[in-house]
């Protein structure tokens, strides 16, 4: 089955994988990308683990941490896009895919939240 979060937040992390090996590679700059890599591949990471959660809490928790390292991508992204260690336009997309994850991000927690207050 389809989850087009899932699949929303391997192919970020890929974009940004490939991102950071040109940030280090050409820029020499090793800090600022380790953390952009490691707050953006935690988005998907912590997706799929939701998905294999124990209950509909653990579920809500596990996507809560994806948002939250969502959020953390998304200012590493403006700080490389603003010292000029990334360009605009491969900021500005990177951004507008970070801002799409958080709306789904936002929008499943919101209704599994319902869901539960629901039971």
């Amino acid at each position: 089955m389809k989850n087009i979060l899932n699949d929303k937040s391997y192919i970020f992390a890929l974009k940004v994988v490939k991102l950071c090996l040109v940030i280090q590679k050409d820029k020499r700059e090793y800090v600022l990308s380790k953390q952009l890599l490691r707050s953006s591949t935690a988005i998907g990471a912590n997706a799929e683990e939701a998905i294999g959660g124990s209950s509909d809490k653990d579920f809500v928790h596990k996507l809560s941490i994806s948002y939250k390292e969502a959020r953390e991508s998304k200012y590493w992204l403006r700080l490389l896009k603003d010292a000029d260690l990334i360009d605009k336009r491969t900021g500005d997309e990177l951004l507008e895919d970070v801002e799409e994850i958080l709306r789904l991000l936002g929008a499943s927690i919101r209704t599994m939240r319902e869901r539960i207050k629901e039971k």
